[in-house]
C-alpha cells in the first residue's frame, strides 16, 4: 500500500506516465473510474434524453426540474451514508458488489423505460441506480491517497477526476449517438440504458484485480464491533463529515466555492435545456445544441486538469480558488446575451473556473483530511453540493419563462459568484486544527 501520511517520505514528482506505470493499482482505480463515469455518462443521457428530447414526453421546466433531481437525489440521500460505509468496508470489494447491483438496476429502469412506462416508475428505479452509483464514487476518492504518492496526489488528482469528467462527456456523446441508432422512442432509449449496464459489469470484473484492503480504510475494527455499531456510525456519517471538514479552513473554503458554483450550474443547466430545446431549435436540433454547450464545458474541463496544478504550485489553492470564482463571475455576466454562441464560449469558461475549485477541493480534502473520516467528507461534499442543485433547479423551474430566457436569473447567478468570492477569502482566514491551517495554502 502506497504511504500517503503527513510522515511519508518526501519524493520528486513524476511526469503522469510514468506515475501510471510505476504504480499499477493507480492505473487499475483510474480504469475503475472512466469505466464507472463512462457508464454514468450513457445513463444520465439516456434517461434524460427520454424526458426532455423525447417526441412522446412533454417537456415542461417542472417535468426537466424532477428528472434532474431524480438523477441527482441520490447523491444526497445515500451519499452520507456511502460514506460512513466507506470508512469501514474494503473498498475493494465495495466497487465490487455496488457495480453489480448497478448494473442490475440499470436493467430494470432499461425495461420500465421500454415498457413505455409513465415517469414516476422511472423516476423511482433511476433513484436507485443513483444510489448504487453513489458507493463507487465517494469510494474512487477516497481511495486514491492509498494508490499514489503524497507528492503526486494534486497533479494525479487533477489527472483521474478531469478524465473521468471526461469519460462522462463521452458516455453522453456515446449514448446521443446510439440513440440515433436505436431510435428516438422510449424502446430506443431502454437499449442505450442496457449498454451502460454492460459496462457497468466491467468496472466490477476491473475491481476484482486489486489487492484485498490496498484501497483502505487503513483503520481495522475488530468484527465484534462492526454490527453494534455500524448503523450508528451510518446514520451519524453526515454529521461526522461536516465537522471534519469544518476543522481544515481549506476545505471549508473550497467547499462554498464549489456549492456556488453548483448552485450557478443549477440556474444555467435549466436555462440551456430550456433555451436548446424551445428557442433556438426544435427537439431534434435542440439536442444537437446543447450537446456543443456540454462539449465546450468538457473542453473547459480539461484545461483545468492541466491549469489546476501549476497555478496551485505557482500561487496557492487559496488564491487559485479565488481568482477562478472571479473568472466564473465575470463570464456568468456575458450569459445575460442569450446568445447562442456567447453561451457555448461561456460553458467552456464556467467548466474551466468551476473545475479548477473542484480540484482544489478535492486535493484539500485529501490531504488536510484524515483517512478515516476521508470518505465521510466527500460523501457531505455530495450530499451538500447536490441539494444545493437540486434547490436551485427548483427554483428555477418556478420562475424561467418556457423558452428559458431569462436575464434576471443570469444576473443571479453572476451575484453569487462574487458573494462566495468574499465568503471564501474569509474562511481561508480562519484557524482550523493546526495540522488543517498548516496545510491550507
Amino acid at each position: 500500500m502506497t504511504t500517503s501520511g503527513p510522515d511519508a517520505p518526501a519524493a520528486a514528482p513524476k511526469p503522469a506516465w510514468r506515475t501510471f506505470r510505476d504504480l499499477p493499482d493507480l492505473l487499475r482505480l483510474l480504469g475503475v473510474r472512466l469505466l464507472s463515469q463512462y457508464a454514468e455518462g450513457l445513463f444520465q443521457a439516456a434517461l434524460g434524453t427520454a424526458i426532455v428530447f423525447n417526441p412522446q414526453r412533454n417537456a415542461s421546466p417542472a417535468a426537466i426540474a424532477t428528472g434532474l433531481a431524480v438523477l441527482l437525489l441520490p447523491y444526497s440521500a445515500i451519499g452520507p451514508f456511502a460514506g460512513a460505509l466507506l470508512d469501514r468496508w474494503d473498498r475493494r470489494r465495495v466497487f465490487i458488489v455496488a457495480n453489480l447491483v448497478r448494473a442490475l438496476l440499470i436493467v430494470t429502469c432499461a425495461a420500465v423505460l421500454a415498457s413505455g412506462a409513465g415517469e414516476t416508475a422511472i423516476f423511482i428505479v433511476a433513484l436507485a441506480v443513483g444510489g448504487a452509483g453513489r458507493f463507487v464514487a465517494s469510494g474512487l476518492s477516497a481511495a486514491l491517497p492509498h494508490v499514489v504518492d503524497r507528492p503526486q496526489l494534486v497533479a494525479m488528482n487533477s489527472v483521474t477526476t478531469t478524465l473521468g469528467a471526461g469519460a462522462t462527456a463521452l458516455g453522453a456523446s456515446t449514448a446521443v449517438g446510439l440513440r440515433a441508432l436505436f431510435g428516438s422512442d422510449d424502446a430506443g432509449s431502454g437499449g442505450v440504458l442496457a449498454c451502460a449496464a454492460l459496462v457497468t459489469v466491467l468496472g466490477a470484473i476491473l475491481s476484482t484485480r486489486f489487492p484485498r484492503g490496498v484501497l483502505g480504510p487503513d483503520h481495522d475494527i475488530p468484527a465484534a464491533e462492526r454490527s453494534p455499531t455500524a448503523l450508528r456510525d451510518v446514520a451519524a456519517g453526515l454529521a461526522h463529515g461536516a465537522r471534519a471538514a469544518w476543522r481544515a479552513p481549506s476545505v471549508t473554503a473550497a467547499l462554498s466555492g464549489i456549492g456556488a458554483h453548483r448552485v450557478v450550474f443549477g440556474f444555467n443547466t435549466l436555462m440551456l435545456l430550456l433555451l436548446t430545446r424551445h428557442r433556438f431549435a426544435d427537439g431534434t436540433l435542440g439536442l444537437a445544441g446543447f450537446g456543443s454547450v456540454a462539449g465546450a464545458t468538457a473542453v473547459g474541463m480539461f484545461v483545468a486538469a492541466v491549469l489546476t496544478p501549476f497555478s496551485v504550485a505557482r500561487w496557492g489553492r487559496r488564491n487559485t480558488v479565488v481568482g477562478a470564482l472571479i473568472a466564473a463571475c465575470l463570464t456568468q455576466v456575458a450569459v445575460l446575451s442569450l446568445n447562442f454562441v456567447v453561451l457555448v464560449l461561456a460553458a467552456a469558461v464556467l467548466g474551466l473556473a468551476g473545475q479548477v475549485v473542484k480540484l482544489s477541493g478535492d486535493a484539500a480534502m485529501q490531504l488536510d483530511v484524515p483517512d478515516e473520516r476521508r470518505g465521510q467528507v466527500f460523501a457531505f461534499q455530495d450530499a451538500l453540493f447536490n441539494v444545493t442543485f437540486v434547490g436551485a433547479v427548483a427554483v428555477a423551474a418556478a420562475v424561467v419563462p418556457l423558452d428559458g430566457a431569462s436575464r434576471p436569473l443570469a444576473a443571479a447567478g453572476a451575484v453569487l459568484y462574487a458573494v462566495a468570492v468574499v465568503v471564501v477569502v474569509l474562511l481561508y482566514r480562519r484557524t482550523g486544527t493546526a495540522e488543517a491551517a498548516r496545510a491550507s495554502n
